[in-house]
């Protein structure tokens, strides 16, 4: 089996900072992508952050400038430093991930999401 378990989420005034965190446990062979959602009441699940196949981070562009996405790929972590949040940044926000499992088998995990909300 495989977890993802996400942290850091909580209230924040706009302007503050956050920091998520996403670890990932389990029958893990190798984690070949590592990605952060995001879903607002009403709206569709969007990518926030992940990193391409150079491994450069790509930012939706609404968070570009203010979020940084990074890895620590010997813990099997991926991190969102999310500052100068505002309101319209509130959101449930989830890591993804696409694991290869010690018995070879590939599959598409998520964590149970965590809460940031922005107050203005």
């Amino acid at each position: 089996q495989v977890q993802l378990v996400e942290s850091g989420g909580g209230l924040v005034q706009a302007g503050g900072s956050l920091r998520l965190s996403c670890a990932a446990s389990g029958s893990i062979f190798r984690i070949n992508r590592m990605r952060w959602y995001r879903q607002a009441p009403g709206k569709q699940r969007e990518l926030v952050a992940g990193f391409n196949s150079a491994g450069t981070p790509n930012y939706v562009d609404s968070v570009k400038g203010r979020f940084t996405i990074s890895g620590d790929n010997a813990k099997n972590m991926v991190y969102l430093q999310m500052n100068s949040l505002k309101p319209e940044d509130t959101a449930v926000y989830y890591c993804n991930a696409e694991i290869v499992r010690t018995n070879w088998g590939r599959g598409d995990y998520w964590g149970q999401g965590t809460q940031v909300t922005v107050s203005s």
